[in-house]
């Protein structure tokens, strides 16, 4: 569901810029009323958890590959506002770090998973689950249908803005500028993959791992009542989980094809198009990431460089949390001592 660069036109590609970094601003700054407690843990772990999930590729119709997200799961525990931050870090460290998705797009990326997925997911949830008890299975229910939908709003809203290039951006030939292929093709190819695999995939694991935290972190779900701002206690299987995850990406490997719309220039070649489209040439190439498709070339070695890929995206991932958490806090103690006596 990741669009690289060259298949959005720049205009495309600020206008998403421009929805984007606003809601993303309201959510840092809802995040000041977080960092008083000890919620910040939890936003990083979830940050990490969707940056491993999405490393995780299964088999979609045609030969294509398709992961989950975990936006509606980041919801569920954190609210919709920091689940959009917390992914909104992982998307942008995969693009900038690991070439998955690109840097002119990365506007799109955010609304479609972080921000999108994250709000139906919540909304949906918090409807669904009504007032049932934390424990009950109703939530657990809940929590998987709202992750199959949230998924599925992201994936049609990625095949739109996909699907509209044809139309607005072509040459005088008739020929496509950036993506190649119209809104008949790109939503119903998109909602395939996902509707049919992707999205069990994506409510598997959501409602997995909320059974799993009714179990052993019930609180963690609580949170979703309105105690996003008092402490939590994360429990040592709660990172646990994450480590054991980590350790499992190269499983993420066995999936063969790419995803579709995320195509190279070689495999836009191999499509039968008899031609490549001038934007993609021309935008395709804007950044080049250090460790490109998870990989550690000096390693020689796809799977230990995955798995290594997974392990610094984290770090990295962490990284980015603790250091607007301390950019917050620090912004936040500047303007109690200009508003004291």
């Amino acid at each position: 569901m990741h669009i690289p660069d060259g298949y959005l036109s720049p205009a495309t590609a600020g206008a998403m810029y421009a929805v984007t970094l606003p809601i993303l601003y309201v959510a840092s700054r809802k995040m000041k009323a977080l960092v008083t407690g000890r919620s910040v843990p939890l936003i990083g772990l979830f940050a990490a958890l969707s940056f491993v999930i999405m490393m995780f590729n299964v088999p979609l119709p045609g030969g294509t590959t398709g992961h989950a997200v975990g936006s509606v799961l980041a919801a569920i525990v954190l609210g919709p506002w920091s689940a959009c931050l917390a992914v909104s870090v992982a998307l942008i460290i995969q693009a900038l770090f690991f070439g998955d998705g690109g840097i002119l797009a990365i506007g799109a990326n955010v609304f479609n998973m972080a921000i999108a997925m994250s709000f139906v997911g919540f909304y949906l949830y918090r409807w669904l689950s009504g007032s049932a008890a934390v424990t009950a299975p109703r939530r657990v229910l809940a929590a998987a249908v709202a992750g199959y939908i949230g998924i599925n709003v992201g994936a049609l809203l990625t095949g739109i803005e996909l699907g509209i290039q044809p139309m607005l951006f072509h040459d005088a030939a008739g020929h496509a500028l950036y993506f190649p292929y119209g809104l008949d093709m790109a939503i119903p190819v998109m909602l395939l993959g996902h509707l049919a695999i992707a999205g069990p995939v994506e409510a598997l694991v959501t409602g997995l791992v909320v059974a799993w935290m009714q179990r052993t972190n019930p609180q963690l779900l609580e949170s979703v009542r309105g105690a996003r701002q008092s402490s939590v206690q994360l429990s040592r299987w709660t990172w646990g989980g994450l480590i054991a995850l980590i350790a499992l990406t190269p499983f993420g490997l066995l999936a063969p094809g790419t995803a579709w719309g995320e195509w190279s220039r070689e495999e836009l070649q191999q499509l039968g198009l008899g031609y490549i489209p001038a934007g993609f040439d021309r935008w395709s190439n804007l950044w080049s990431a250090p460790f490109s498709g998870y990989d550690v070339p000096a390693l020689n070695n796809s799977i230990v460089g995955y798995l290594l890929s997974a392990l610094a995206g984290v770090v990295l991932v962490l990284s980015v949390i603790l250091a607007l958490t301390w950019i917050v806090k620090r912004l936040m103690r500047h303007r109690e001592d200009e508003s004291s006596p």
